[in-house]
């Protein structure tokens, strides 16, 4: 019932006015198909008296329910836009509560569990579904209440039976009806992993990022024939359920259609023996149906609303479910002496493997600290925990002394810059694309920051110049195709992004200049030297030519420092790091014959 109210209240509460007006209208405009049918049967009547009928009184009751039935039709017009109105504010209402919620988690973890991505797509499809079906069936119930009751009289007048079948009928209608709903709900979870896979695949087949390896290496028939199966899966889930409730929505059909059968037999004979006229006969078809739609109608939204109700406890999983991350109440204070990991232990999931091991290390404020390492000794992760994307299941993180969790976040972030390895690469203007870094921003701040990251004649140049759309997917305001930069580019443009917080006290340059070229790279080397006067900065890269100037390497391997000291030091212990510094300066060396 907690669910039920809360989709109630959304659902009511995204357009009051509308659903006020639709209301009024649908309550309003039930008694008009009474209306109609009660002198469609006086005009017969009429009729019916043959040559003692008065011409007159047949005319106005074919104008009476001529007039009803136009209404009728308007009304329906007008509840066909107002429903629409409501529909689209409620999803709306829902969405905006539904992604509000999801931009509120401070941390990675929720993103990373393939379970809360399935939680989240349920959502977002009850969002769009569940607070509406629960409002229209309020709705909807209340009309055909009112028609319902309308007619009533007229069954129980001619044939007092006929009223009892149809209820009886009605009952177990509804009980199917949540089953069914019950059963349909299973389904929907049952195809949302395929559903997930089909988009992956569907935008794999479409994305401008894969199209080329998909065409370079022949993928696209393997990739084709993922998608086909996972939409055979789907549909196959989907059509067993819709199976199951076609043949028993029909078999229940047929008993309401001997309902009507025997009421219709029993009128027949009774006009037939003189003891009911033909109008009688009329509206009792007209009772029986619209009592019997009537009830069907609700019957079918109860199961509708089973349904959905089944699927909106994922969106109020999401949109009611606890923190991932608790938020500290301090102020982050500029950075004075020095970031401490104190035997921090840290993994992704409570059965898997440690990635970082009791790490204990410091990052001096105002100095450069360099981070090497393999692949998985613990880099990127020692990255996510300094930004506060995860907290460490042992030991803690300290700034000048103070544990991150007691930050509030939002300051503590403030102080940040970085340029992740997998950046990215956003489907705006290139103005845009860097002023995100800090907003809001300005035209100066960001060609400020470009020609810090050496970027700014490649922007200046472009054909709108920094109001050029950088995507080839989306055009721009002007309906303008974009363009595109080489992977360098945007990589520099990722690191002017990280350097709009001129202020920050920390800036994290995760492999910076990776896609650069000789020349290229060395030029982001001098400007990286001189954006970090001052403040500090971690490096990471695997090209530890990039970290000769830092004033301290740390050498990780298997989530702990292994070794610790300047280029110098560590090239004269024979380390691993002197060992993979040679590694790689050797590929520079040629051989002489």
């Amino acid at each position: 019932m907690t669910t039920l109210r809360a989709a109630l209240r959304l659902g009511a509460g995204a357009h009051p006015a509308a659903l006020s007006c639709l209301l009024a209208l649908m309550l309003g405009s039930a008694a008009l198909p009474v209306g109609a049918a009660w002198c469609t049967k006086l005009l017969l009547d009429e009729i019916g008296q043959g040559p003692d009928a008065q011409l007159g009184r047949a005319i106005r009751f074919a104008v009476l329910a001529a007039a009803l039935v136009a209404l009728a039709t308007a009304a329906n017009r007008l509840v066909s836009y107002l429903t629409a109105v409501v529909q689209n504010a409620v999803g709306i209402a829902a969405n905006v509560s539904l992604y509000a919620r999801v931009n509120a988690f401070l941390g990675l973890a929720p993103f990373e569990q393939p379970a809360f991505r399935d939680r989240l797509m349920l959502a977002q499809q009850a969002a769009e579904q569940a607070p509406y079906t629960v409002v229209m069936f309020a709705v909807g119930s209340a009309q055909s209440l009112v028609t319902i009751v309308s007619f009533a009289g007229v069954l129980l007048t001619l044939w007092p039976p006929a009223g009892l079948l149809v209820l009886a009928v009605a009952g177990p209608e509804f009980a199917i009806q949540l089953a069914l709903a019950r059963r349909s709900a299973r389904a929907t979870e049952q195809a949302n992993r395929f559903y997930r896979i089909r988009f992956l695949y569907q935008g794999l087949l479409t994305d401008l990022r894969a199209v080329r390896e998909i065409r370079l290496f022949q993928l696209g028939e393997f990739f084709h024939g993922r998608l086909t199966g996972a939409l055979r899966r789907t549909g196959r889930i989907e059509l067993d359920a819709r199976r199951h409730a076609a043949l028993v929505s029909a078999g229940w059909a047929l008993a309401s259609a001997a309902v009507a059968l025997i009421g219709t037999v029993t009128v027949v004979a009774a006009v037939l023996r003189g003891d009911l006229t033909l109008g009688d006969l009329t509206i009792f078809l007209a009772a029986v149906g619209a009592v019997q739609s009537s009830l069907s109608g609700i019957a079918a939204q109860l199961g509708e609303v089973g349904a959905s109700m089944r699927l909106f406890r994922h969106y109020a999983a999401v949109v009611h479910g606890p923190a991932d991350l608790a938020n500290g109440t301090l102020t982050a204070p500029p950075l004075g002496a020095e970031i401490r990991f104190e035997d921090v232990w840290f993994r992704y999931d409570q059965d898997g493997p440690w990635a970082l091991r009791g790490l204990s290390l410091s990052i001096p404020a105002g100095r450069a600290t360099g981070l090497v390492g393999v692949n998985g000794a613990g880099k990127s992760t020692l990255v996510k925990l300094l930004c506060r994307f995860y907290d460490p299941q042992r030991g803690r993180i300290t700034w000048d002394g103070v544990d991150l969790r007691e930050f509030d976040l939002t300051t503590l972030r403030a102080r940040l810059g970085a340029v992740f390895q997998d950046f990215m690469c956003y489907d705006l203007t290139a103005e845009e694309n860097v002023g995100i870094g800090r907003l809001p921003y300005s035209p100066d701040a960001v060609r400020r920051a470009a020609t810090e990251a050496g970027v700014h004649d490649r922007l200046a140049d472009l054909p709108h110049g920094y109001r050029t759309m950088l995507s080839r997917s989306f055009t721009d305001e002007d309906g303008e195709t974009g363009v595109t930069l080489s992977g360098g580019q945007w990589q520099r443009v990722a690191l002017a992004r990280s350097l709009m917080r001129a202020d920050a006290d920390l800036l994290i340059l995760d492999e910076p200049s990776s896609g650069l070229d000789a020349e290229a790279e060395s030029r982001m080397n001098a400007s990286l030297a001189r954006v970090r006067q001052g403040r500090t900065g971690l490096l990471i890269s695997h090209r530890l030519s990039t970290l000769r100037d830092a004033d301290r390497i740390l050498v990780l391997a298997a989530g702990q420092v292994a070794e610790a000291g300047s280029h110098d030091e560590l090239m004269a212990t024979g380390g691993d790091y002197s060992r993979l510094f040679t590694l790689q300066a050797g590929g520079y060396r040629l051989a002489t014959p």
